[in-house]
């Protein structure tokens, strides 16, 4: 049986960056597709968002789980199995009923720099390669749906016209990435920009709440811009977390680069920040970097 870590975040917030350093060095496995949340869904697509509560995490899903990690660990030859998926971080004591064993690095940074590059992933080009190496890992009785909820979203966004648009005062008719339980309101309520930002607001705030009182040898923190800075030194503190300090000469952290902190600012501009500032100053003060 594999160790389990669960990386932990909103997106653009530096998960695959962790993801990628960590399973670059031996005896450290992760799927072969960005994230698995198609997966992590199982059981639960009766719930049409990501907020999956504590009382769904039955001992069978919590065994189908675990078997489907393992199955990574065997097939990477890893003793450890790495996770991301953003969505997690809706969902966190979901999760953690599931896992109550796994080890947990919960990653945050700036909510307008995560803002601004959220809102270039928001209406991406449709990437068939990319879909489809997500739905290997799709339970066969659950692709149907999937694929259904698929060709509608497609739809919607031909009929709507909102493919490789990233106007910031977009209505937007679909959902990328981590769904609220109310995100179809904030849809109708909200720009784009102001959609992304919620996102990050809302996954911050819940995650932080979800991996509260977890030991300190469950759980590790990381503020982005202090990992981009020295990446290196980042990587020794995870691998030290991770009781793997010896693999820090075959990780190569040359690639991580800080040249996106405080990017999100000039992209948006100030009359934008100004407003999400207002929007969620609170937590920005928290957990980013007002």
């Amino acid at each position: 049986m594999s160790e389990y870590v669960i990386i932990v975040g909103a997106p653009r917030s530096g998960t695959n960056m962790l993801r990628d350093l960590l399973t670059s060095a031996p005896g450290l496995g992760t799927w072969d597709c960005d994230e698995i949340n198609l997966l992590w869904k199982h059981g639960n697509l009766d719930v049409p968002h990501d907020e999956i509560g504590v009382d769904r995490a039955t001992p069978d899903l919590s065994a189908f789980m675990r078997r489907a990690f393992d199955r990574v660990g065997r097939r990477t030859r890893s003793e450890i199995v790495v996770e991301k998926t953003c969505a997690v971080s809706l969902r966190v004591p979901f999760t953690r009923a599931l896992f109550p064993d796994a080890r947990y690095i919960f990653i945050r940074r700036d909510g307008i720099d995560a803002t601004a590059s959220t809102m270039q992933r928001w209406n991406a080009p449709f990437e068939l390669g990319y879909t489809l190496r997500k739905a290997r890992y799709v339970p066969p009785l659950d692709l149907p749906r999937h694929a259904a909820a698929l060709v509608r979203k497609r739809v919607t966004q031909r009929l709507r016209g909102e493919v490789r648009q990233d106007e910031s005062d977009l209505r937007v008719g679909t959902w990328w990435g981590p769904r609220p339980h109310d995100h179809r309101r904030l849809q109708r309520e909200h720009p784009l920009e102001e959609l992304a930002f919620i996102q990050w607001q809302r996954c911050v705030e819940q995650a932080a709440a979800g991996l509260d009182g977890l030991p300190e040898d469950r759980l590790i923190e990381v503020v982005y811009e202090d990992f981009v800075a020295d990446p290196t030194a980042g990587t020794a503190r995870l691998l030290d977390f991770l009781d793997r300090p010896q693999l820090l000469e075959d990780i190569d952290t040359s690639r991580v680069s800080a040249t996106s902190v405080g990017k999100g600012r000039q992209r948006l501009g100030a009359e934008a920040v100004a407003r999400l500032e207002k929007l969620g100053g609170a937590t920005l003060a928290k957990y980013g970097r007002a």
